[in-house]
């Protein structure tokens, strides 16, 4: 008899990197370090490669190239031309951004219709890990959970650094194995107050890096009472799906679609479905906000030239001949 646990064999891994977002938050410090409008995902941020290139290489750590999806919107076309690490064929372009939930659903029923079998892990490319080996490991380890489990789809969590209100948080439930827990509650940006409740019942971050067969996300997506979400998918379905090339999503489409935010109106909703597996030790922030992008510069004791531009007062028109060069090429010290 055969006792060896199931595992996530290579050919049945797929990713989706989420790479269509507008960065608005970011916008003023990808201007100052890039000299454009691009957002944070085609951005040199931390290191010299942008947040989507990094992205990519952690995938393919762990995926194949051929099976990893790159939703991205049209509007960022100047942009992800430049991302020579991404094929035409891994693209889907999708007319515009509609909020985290469209391009997942979008990317899900794809891979379903080329393998049902898929386990499938959700990327989101504004991420940085200290520890890039740790993270790997627990993305596999994820991985051969979501194997073992294929109705639930597994969480990656971190351990809380204090009572952040931006963070959805994980309520840990019972445990299912080594730093793999049930998730009793799925809690989004919630009050200092509760974030602080929440830390003293062991709670976690959500990373929002999500493993699961293909069948449990879209059974954990049909199970959502929201409206919007199946309204979303019964669109999707209609519309020519990703089979290997690039694909365009029609306009039409994207023009009767609501904007459907994932974490929100699925995972708050469908925690009896989750389990979540605690990042150990891998210096995990998420690169939303200008604050954290300069705490882990400081962190890692790098200093760029445009921090030292960023914490000088700003002047409201006009900047330095210096200042315009290095906007026009980072590499300049």
């Amino acid at each position: 008899m055969n006792h060896e646990r199931p595992s996530a064999e290579p050919g049945k891994r797929w990713g989706v990197i989420l790479a269509g977002g507008d960065g608005t938050r970011l916008q003023r410090l990808t201007h100052l370090i890039c000299g454009d409008d691009r957002p944070k995902q085609f951005c040199p941020l931390v290191g010299s490669e942008t947040l989507l290139e990094q992205t990519r290489k952690r995938a393919e750590r762990s995926i194949l190239q051929e099976q990893i999806l790159v939703p991205l919107a049209k509007n960022h076309r100047a942009f992800y031309l430049q991302e020579a690490g991404i094929r035409p064929s891994q693209r889907i372009i999708q007319p515009s951004n509609k909020g985290t939930a469209v391009p997942i659903l979008y990317s899900l029923l794809s891979i379903e219709q080329n393998d049902k079998d898929a386990i499938v892990a959700m990327l989101p490319c504004d991420h940085y890990y200290s520890d890039e080996a740790g993270f790997t490991t627990a993305l596999e380890s994820a991985f051969d959970s979501a194997a073992r489990r294929p109705d639930s789809v597994v969480l990656l969590g971190a351990s809380p650094q204090g009572p952040e209100v931006e963070y959805g948080w994980i309520e840990l439930g019972e445990s299912a194995g080594a730093r793999l827990n049930e998730v009793r509650r799925f809690c989004e940006k919630p009050t200092v107050h509760v974030a602080r409740e929440l830390i003293e019942r062991g709670s976690l971050w959500n990373t929002f890096v999500m493993v699961g067969h293909v069948r449990g996300f879209l059974e954990m997506v049909n199970g959502a009472p929201g409206s919007s979400v199946r309204e979303a998918v019964e669109e999707l379905r209609t519309s020519p799906l990703w089979a290997g090339a690039e694909v365009h999503i029609p306009d039409s489409l994207y023009e009767r679609l609501r904007p459907v935010d994932f974490s929100r109106e699925v995972l708050s909703l469908q925690a009896s479905r989750l389990a979540a597996l605690r990042l150990a030790g891998t210096g995990w922030s998420d690169l939303g906000q200008p604050e954290r992008v300069v705490a882990v510069l400081r962190e890692t004791g790098v200093e760029p030239w445009w921090m030292r531009e960023w914490q000088v007062p700003r002047r409201p028109a006009g900047r330095s001949s210096a200042v315009a060069a290095r906007a026009a090429n980072p590499a300049i010290a």
